[in-house]
């Protein structure tokens, strides 16, 4: 009984400080996508039902479609989208020197950077709406066997953290998470770009494998930097903290796994 009493407790306790961590906005509320989940849910449903069933099925028995020109469009996008994220931090005034000085403490909405800040986490997470077309491209030139666990919970689970983080959270520290993963998939789409030019440029790419070695250093960055909050008992969310630790060490073991199979077995 006494127990049962404890973890009613635990769990009581722990959903108050949730509850107490949560900061609505109005404005941001009126952004696109950002008023309640439904819309986005129906959009990550939808991706899992096509590139899962739907769309592999409707391949089955066709070419694999000759898309070429689109995919070259979509990564240079994608690599100038995500290059502009970056560059955002970078010239708005004020924000690097805030980030540095005021590591432990959440900003305040009445600070000028506030909206700034939430417009950056905006465009990321529509960053990582737009990413869900990779795995399409993928089921309509009849690549499923890219389609693996790791690249859809990615891209599907990103999409609802980032909107949730946006929704509820709002913790200017969760912005250089974003801009470092930016960082990274612009040196991800720039390949892209350059492997899609055709057999020509890509035997030049020799550095394919050090874009999954990118992304493990960029989970370790992720990971120290949550273990700062805990070690410094920062007043920052700590749902935040703990959940940004445990995806960046699930995507560590589900990238370092991958990593394996694609280059260290090939050796073997």
């Amino acid at each position: 009984m006494t127990e049962r009493l404890q973890t009613t407790s635990f769990i009581r306790t722990k959903l108050q400080t949730i509850a107490s961590e949560i900061i609505r906005d109005e404005v941001v509320d009126k952004w696109f996508l950002m008023d309640n989940i439904y819309p986005v849910l129906a959009l990550v449903i939808a991706y899992l039902v096509f590139v899962l069933k739907v769309g592999p099925k409707f391949m089955e028995n066709r070419k694999p479609l000759n898309i070429k020109g689109i995919i070259l469009a979509y990564n240079f996008f994608q690599m100038m989208n995500n290059g502009w994220i970056v560059y955002l931090l970078f010239t708005t005034p004020g924000a690097i020197s805030h980030l540095a000085q005021n590591k432990c403490a959440p900003m305040e909405k009445s600070n000028p950077l506030f909206y700034a800040m939430c417009a950056g986490s905006w465009y990321f997470f529509m960053s990582k709406v737009y990413d869900l077309l990779d795995t399409v491209f993928f089921v309509l030139r009849k690549k499923q066997s890219h389609v693996t666990f790791l690249h859809v919970y990615h891209h599907a689970n990103m999409v609802l953290s980032c909107w949730a983080y946006l929704k509820y959270i709002k913790g200017e520290q969760g912005v250089l998470i974003g801009v470092l993963n930016s960082f990274v998939h612009v040196v991800m789409y720039t390949y892209y770009f350059l492997s899609a030019l055709g057999p020509q440029v890509q035997k030049y790419l020799w550095w394919k494998k050090y874009i999954t070695k990118l992304q493990l250093l960029q989970f370790g960055i992720v990971c120290m930097y949550a273990l700062f909050f805990v070690v410094r008992n920062c007043v920052q969310s700590q749902v935040l903290i703990y959940y940004a630790m445990f995806q960046a060490i699930t995507f560590s073991i589900l990238f370092a796994d991958f990593y394996r199979k694609a280059y260290l077995k090939k050796k073997q």
